[in-house]
């Protein structure tokens, strides 16, 4: 297997990168990569001599340098590139189009004159939009994305669909909820707590810290994009969830638990502008027809990771300063 994977130097791409190498070894990878502000060549820079290994630094945007690598021709893609941070699309919305949207159309176009085995798009399931106390999303919830961010990831999945139904391609969508742990940019809730703590810095959280997110480790999801890639059916969507709901103001707080600081260390802020209130996903499709299980629980999911950012102090903290 030549397996190609966009934005493998992000934090869920080098986990998933990773988990290739590690658990299937005789796979060839070439991870192609813009290197923006969240793509960190030096997530996977002990695995940068694996013969197996090929990094490409492109964009996906770019039609000429992106054939170039599927001259190649790839067995599949798995697309994780991606703007990913719902701030950044509210302050800036074009480049969210530009890579989510357009690229993801260069990507299929491609992906199908190469005649690709599979394609694996990797999207959110922030294109649902905000559930109210009760319900999960489905893979039949209606699509109604209320970012930028989550706008411009729903008009990807869109086109994925398209490709499939219109030119017949072998796409599989997966649709996950929130990811934590190890290599995860420090703007994102959970490493941006901790990493403040570790430097005595107050934490911010938006609003009443109400809003709930359902948790879900990052090798967990890169197990089941794995299990999908390898055994889901053409044209379907799966949705990845870890069922570890939280408010934000848990979390924080069991964050300030684990690294002994009390609650003087938080400053509410200013909601952000159409913050959805909650998320939660049903697992089921991927669990019943798959047989994914999650290893980790969030019990011992959030201790491991406050450990790994406090110790790779070295990693995050240049990330810190951009």
């Amino acid at each position: 297997m030549h397996l190609l994977v966009t934005g493998g130097c992000g934090f869920i791409g080098s986990n998933f990168v990773r988990l290739i190498l590690a658990e299937r070894p005789t796979w060839r990878v070439t991870n192609v990569d813009k290197l923006t502000y969240a793509g960190n060549r030096a997530n996977l820079a002990d695995i940068e001599s694996n013969p197996n290994y090929t990094f490409v630094h492109a964009d996906i945007v770019d039609k000429v340098a992106m054939g170039e690598v599927f001259a190649a021709k790839p067995d599949a893609v798995v697309h994780f590139a991606a703007e990913s941070h719902v701030d950044r699309s509210i302050t800036g919305p074009e480049i969210f189009v530009i890579t989510n949207v357009l690229g993801t159309q260069n990507l299929l176009e491609l992906a199908r004159q190469s005649k690709v085995g599979r394609f694996l798009h990797v999207s959110t399931d922030e294109v649902y939009g905000s559930l109210g106390a009760t319900g999960l999303f489905t893979e039949t919830t209606p699509y109604a994305p209320n970012s930028p961010y989550s706008a411009s990831k729903a008009g990807s999945d869109l086109l994925v669909r398209a490709y499939h139904h219109t030119f017949g391609m072998d796409t599989v969508i997966t649709n996950c909820s929130n990811n934590y742990g190890p290599y995860q940019y420090p703007e994102k809730l959970i490493p941006l707590l901790i990493t403040n703590l570790v430097d005595g810095l107050q934490i911010p959280i938006y609003g009443d810290g109400l809003n709930v997110r359902d948790w879900l480790h990052v090798e967990d999801h890169c197990r089941g994009i794995l299990l999908a890639l390898e055994k889901g059916r053409a044209g379907e969507t799966y949705n990845i969830g870890g069922r570890n709901e939280r408010t934000n103001i848990e979390i924080a707080r069991g964050i300030l638990k684990l690294m002994g600081k009390d609650e003087s260390s938080i400053r509410y802020v200013e909601d952000r502008l159409g913050h959805d209130k909650r998320y939660a996903i049903d697992a089921d499709k991927i669990r019943g027809e798959l047989g994914w299980e999650p290893r980790h629980t969030f019990d011992t999911g959030l201790p491991a990771t406050v450990e790994w950012y406090r110790a790779n102090e070295a990693w995050w903290r240049p990330l810190k300063k951009r």
